[in-house]
């Protein structure tokens, strides 16, 4: 909440200036910045409750210029409040501090270690986050925490915010096709969370290997088919020889039955001869 005492009648944020106006000295001043709110974009596209703003004024008192960080976070603020969005914040109208603010040094240094260090410190900014990739002897990175009204280095790469649920840190990377080192995101893990690019990247790496798993498994489908198919064919033809093997026995028992019949016949023909025979007083079994 703001401390200040303001006057009672107070401008717009409408009314006034978005942001001091002033060139930046550097692409990295929007690019770095312009990285982390990316992520978040697509980190938190379902939350409302956010707000990352690049090179934006915040408005502290109306007859003060305003102090235009290269990139800050307000947690608890309206996304969007209507189609125009926001020209610049003011504090009075927003009623919340920005959590998190982020200068980026450039060649021209601009005090971001000292006097906009305590203008942070007295506004009530928790995180001050300071990057400077020229540092030879001292990190990159800076993240300075608001602890009893002082602001305090953190130690580590990336840093863990646990107000924010975030980590912030650097490390090398590709983003507009530039290869150095950039600022990014992290779990409470130490995990860095995706870039846009390599999001998409990443989906279609998915998609094209789940397009190749089915393509696979359409194959195996078909060679199963076709074995199948096999299969029946084989089995048609063990039927029809089956069949035919059938149809060969009834044969065979149909010629076998005639074969018995026959037999019987010329066996009843022998004993009619035979009683024939006997009638003519002739034994037939002593017949010469």
């Amino acid at each position: 909440m703001l401390e200040y005492n303001l006057p009672r009648y107070l401008p717009s944020a409408e009314e006034l200036p978005d942001s001091d106006e002033t060139p930046v000295d550097n692409e990295l001043q929007e690019l770095i910045p312009g990285l982390l709110k990316a992520i978040l974009l697509m980190l938190w596209s379902e939350r409302m409750d956010w707000l990352f703003a690049i090179d934006m004024g915040i408005y502290y008192h109306p007859d003060k210029p305003p102090i235009v960080p290269d990139g800050f976070l307000s947690l608890g603020v309206e996304r969007f409040y209507d189609e125009e969005l926001r020209p610049s914040y003011v504090l009075w109208d927003e009623n919340v501090v920005p959590i998190f603010v982020l200068e980026v040094v450039s060649q021209n240094y601009r005090k971001e270690y000292t006097t906009k260090l305590a203008e942070y410190e007295a506004l009530g900014v928790l995180y001050y986050v300071i990057y400077s990739s020229r540092r030879r002897r001292k990190p990159h990175l800076e993240v300075h925490k608001l602890v009893n009204g002082k602001y305090e280095l953190q130690e580590g790469n990336p840093v863990w915010l646990p107000e924010i649920n975030l980590g912030i840190g650097c490390e090398r990377g590709n983003y507009c096709g530039v290869t150095r080192e950039w600022m990014y995101w992290y779990d409470e893990q130490g995990q860095r969370y995706l870039t846009p690019a390599e999001q998409v990247k990443q989906e279609t790496l998915r998609a094209q290997q789940e397009t190749l798993r089915a393509q696979q498994e359409a194959e195996r489908a078909q060679k199963e088919a076709e074995r199948a198919q096999q299969e029946t064919l084989r089995a048609q033809q063990e039927a029809q020889r089956a069949q035919k093997e059938a149809e060969r026995a009834q044969q065979e028992t149909l010629r076998a039955q005639q074969e018995a019949q026959r037999a019987d016949v010329a066996e009843q023909r022998v004993r009619q001869l035979a009683e024939q025979l006997r009638a003519l007083g002739i034994d037939p079994d002593n017949l010469a």
